[in-house]
């Protein structure tokens, strides 16, 4: 069954943290995603975030590991930020396990000038690698996200789908898998269910925004039922994360979305 998923980090903004999962649940969602829940709330809080989504009737699909750029978390494209990396992904984890998450978000972080494309790319690998290892004894899947450099994260390592695609597929391993973002892959590739089908193989995981703009899934350039239906086809049945900035009011944007995915 494909469900969607809200990521409350961008919806109801003026709402506390903790409160937000109980208004997406008002809405008609069951699940939700967030990016990194410690920075709205103490650590010891994580119960609480927990509580409230329990309360609310609705699940934590995935957290985020680190940052695009590697601020937080250091960056896979850099071998020397691997130790920083592996001390984020267990600290990530240990949070996973509070909030009873089973995917986890990671990003290469940014170019590294200095070094060549082939290191980076082996960076990334063999970082993946050993973050793996630490997730599959935590029985969390990690997912790896290209983004688009031209509008929002510029200088970002990855932003061809295809060739993350392949990267995952040289990590070999049962619990690392592909997010593909509809938003960031329309901005650098387009060609969106093509691309889709031909890496249904290693996709864990979906986003979806509005492009341009992200904001609201029927205000822009790609059709949203169109391409749920094409990702239904090709067997995908996980989660579809609405990770999109609202351009009005929040309860009446998820309304509108609600109408326009329902789960299936």
């Amino acid at each position: 069954m494909i469900t969607i998923d809200v990521c409350i980090e961008t919806v109801f903004p003026d709402l506390p943290f903790l409160e937000r999962p109980a208004a997406v649940a008002a809405a008609g969602f069951r699940a939700i995603e967030a990016w990194f829940p410690e920075l709205h709330m103490k650590d010891a809080d994580m119960a609480r975030l927990r509580k409230a989504c329990e309360a609310a009737g609705v699940r934590i699909n995935n957290i985020v590991a680190n940052s695009p750029d590697g601020s937080i978390g250091g960056s896979l494209t850099n071998p020397a930020d691997r130790p920083k990396y592996l001390e984020r992904m267990a600290y990530s984890l240990r949070c996973c396990r509070e909030l009873g998450v089973s995917m986890m978000i990671t990003c290469t972080g940014n170019v590294q000038p200095a070094l060549t494309v082939a290191v980076q790319r082996r960076s990334i690998v063999d970082g993946l690698k050993s973050a793996a290892d630490l997730a599959a004894e935590a029985g969390v899947t990690l997912v790896l996200e290209p983004l688009n450099s031209l509008v929002d994260h510029h200088g970002y390592f990855l932003d061809d789908p295809d060739e993350a695609a392949d990267i995952v597929r040289a990590v070999g391993r049962p619990n690392v898998g592909l997010l593909f973002d509809c938003y960031h892959m329309q901005i650098m590739k387009g060609n969106v269910i093509e691309t889709i089908r031909a890496n249904i193989d290693v996709i864990r995981h979906f986003h979806f925004a509005g492009v341009p703009g992200r904001h609201e899934l029927d205000s822009g350039e790609l059709f949203y039922p169109g391409i749920v239906e094409a990702i239904a086809a090709a067997g995908y049945a996980g989660c579809l994360g609405l990770e999109y900035f609202p351009a009005m009011d929040s309860t009446v944007s998820l309304a509108r979305m609600r109408k326009l995915l329902p789960d299936r």
